[in-house]
């Protein structure tokens, strides 16, 4: 039976290769609740529950490609110093918020600021790597 289109609730822990845990529903106490197959979720995840059943778990391994894509170096971009805001504010190694063209926040990381530019990062953090879930569905709500 498919779970395409329904609404689940499922407990994960979330690791990397190495085994290192980057995200755990479990460690929080609150299953993540979703439609399945409606692309609220990275595609490997939403893959590998649309056939679960109630009180099954799996362990999936999720290539980059299907979880928040390949790194993309065009996504490094480089600015003009004279051209940022309160560039002297910018927090190196850390991220901050930059607005789209239509009022949209969104993430960019803070690579160099220096005497000419600063350099920012607008791949998602997750970007080209390969991750890892144990995935229990703990409910089908409809």
């Amino acid at each position: 039976m498919s779970n395409e289109g329904k609404k689940v609730r499922v407990h994960y822990v979330g690791t990397f290769d190495d085994g290192t845990v980057f995200d755990s529903s479990v460690e929080r106490g609150e299953p993540l609740e979703f439609t399945s197959m409606a692309g609220m979720m990275i595609p490997g995840f939403d893959a590998a529950v649309v056939d679960m059943e109630v009180g099954e778990t799996k362990k999936v391994h999720i290539p980059a490609a299907e979880a928040y894509g390949e790194r993309d170096e065009q996504l490094v971009q480089r600015i003009p110093r004279e051209n940022v805001p309160d560039v002297d504010d910018l927090p190196v190694g850390q991220t901050v918020y930059m607005q789209a063209p239509g009022g949209q926040a969104f993430p960019v990381k803070v690579v160099e600021v220096n005497d000419k530019e600063v350099v920012f990062d607008m791949n998602h953090e997750m970007a080209g790597k390969d991750l890892n879930f144990e995935i229990t569905l703990e409910e089908v709500l409809d």
